[in-house]
């Protein structure tokens, strides 16, 4: 069993390193011994993994997203900075040591390496009773969310039970993405959902994707003006019968067929279809464009980029060519397509991309139509992630996946052969005995 003493962190290749993306390393170093000031030592006891972080190994150098520059690897051996990265992940970790006002032993939650020990600096402008921040000013400030380090004792959403705490891995991440996108279509433009009757979501299956038809299933479920909306997934035939399974949309179709099903007649006069755009697609794009111009019917089409799901780790070439837009503004139509019949053979859907800080900025400005106070949204967080913990807590089935050796040979095994979505996974590069000590061991001592 590998000793407590030592340190280790699941590295990949950079794309530009030219090395085979889907070859991991376990670089074992010392644990560290001395902090600088200000900073904090976490302990990573357990982390998600799941087809979002493939997707920031794809985009870990595309200069919109630069996911490699969130933490730095060891150099030691054939490892260094420069060739290979560190893939980010969600986890929950105590403080064993602090140079900051931040205590020791105290559980956090935040956007971690896959590692065992991680040393990070404290922003001491940032800390509240709910969180601190790590300074990253290399970083675009829209990147703020993924600095913040969640101190769980003053987290109104903290659940210490371990299985809540798996499922917070593998939600939290994406679900305020999915229930913030929800509220900006219904609030954020002169009609409600743009006028749409129907929702279609590509990727059924991810997790963003699915968590995005339950938002939108509530609020149909809690307002009749909605009622006969339809919400349509488009998943790969592998994945037909999960995301069926999963209860939370009208119709499920297959990529291969869908604009042969009735539910794609889009030449009826029902409202308008909002598309969103999860799986980063772009063949699958022009085909739903094209779609709708041949039924005459591409005014009605209000397309949103929402996520990047089917990358691989070396889809280089699709990474370097995802553009984001600007941001969106309430009530602006610039980005929606215009009114024609005609379609170039080789035209691109437009997207217009969503961003939760704009859009949580323009809720909390009191100039906006639809302000809310910081404690509203606390609410609606707080029973909106309620109710996903008990409506969701069997739409897949967690598994825990302990030691180096075992997260670096699934690492590649994922690589070659993908990840059903039935499965949620959390890993950790403890061994299952090691964690387990772990679990009942109380840090009240810095290094």
């Amino acid at each position: 069993m590998p000793s407590s003493s030592s340190n280790f962190t699941l590295v990949v290749p950079r794309p530009s390193s030219g090395l085979d993306p889907t070859h991991s390393l376990v670089v074992e170093t010392p644990k560290p011994r001395e902090i600088p000031e200000g900073h904090v030592l976490i302990r990573v006891d357990r982390f998600g993994f799941s087809a979002n972080n493939i997707t920031y190994q794809a985009l870990g150098e595309a200069p919109n997203f630069r996911y490699f520059e969130f933490h730095y690897v060891p150099t030691t051996g054939v490892v260094s900075p420069k060739r290979y990265g560190a893939i980010p992940v969600w986890g929950f970790g105590y403080v064993i040591a602090s140079k900051s006002a931040i205590k020791v032993g105290e559980r956090v939650y935040g956007y971690f390496a896959p590692t065992r020990y991680l040393t990070v600096a404290v922003d001491p402008q940032s800390i509240t009773s709910y969180s601190f921040s790590i300074p990253r000013p290399h970083l675009p400030a829209d990147r703020r969310p993924y600095n913040q380090v969640t101190r769980c004792a003053g987290d109104p959403l903290y659940n210490p039970d371990p299985i809540k705490e798996d499922l917070s891995m593998l939600y939290r991440p994406l679900f305020w993405t999915s229930y913030w996108c929800e509220d900006w279509l219904f609030h954020g433009f002169e009609q409600k959902y743009h006028g749409a009757k129907h929702f279609l979501i590509s990727s059924a299956s991810a997790k963003t994707a699915f968590a995005l038809a339950y938002c939108y299933r509530r609020r149909i479920a809690t307002h009749s003006e909605l009622s006969g909306t339809k919400i349509i997934g488009l998943t790969s035939k592998k994945n037909l019968e999960f995301t069926r399974r999963l209860g939370l949309y009208d119709t499920v179709l297959e990529y291969g067929s869908f604009t042969e099903s009735l539910e794609m007649d889009v030449s009826r006069g029902d409202g308008n279809w909002v598309f969103t755009d999860v799986a980063g697609n772009d063949d699958l794009n022009r085909r739903i464009l094209k779609h709708f111009v041949a039924f005459n019917a591409r005014d009605k089409l209000i397309a949103i980029m929402l996520g990047v799901t089917n990358l691989q780790p070396n889809a280089v070439s699709e990474a370097s060519s995802i553009e984001l837009m600007s941001p969106p503004k309430a009530g602006d139509t610039s980005n929606l397509p215009p009114s024609t019949t005609v379609a170039a053979q080789d035209e691109k859907l437009k997207l217009e991309t969503f961003f939760t800080v704009e859009w949580l900025a323009q809720r909390r400005s009191k100039k906006g139509k639809h302000y809310l106070t910081v404690p509203q949204i606390a609410e609606m967080q707080g029973e909106a992630w309620g109710a996903l913990m008990q409506d969701g807590k069997d739409w897949v089935r967690l598994e825990r996946l302990y030691g180096p050796d075992n997260v670096r040979e699934e690492y590649e095994r994922i690589g070659r052969e993908g990840l059903g979505p039935e499965i949620g996974q959390i890993w950790s590069l403890w061994e299952k005995k090691q964690e387990t000590m772990l679990e009942g061991q109380k840090v009240t001592a810095n290094l």
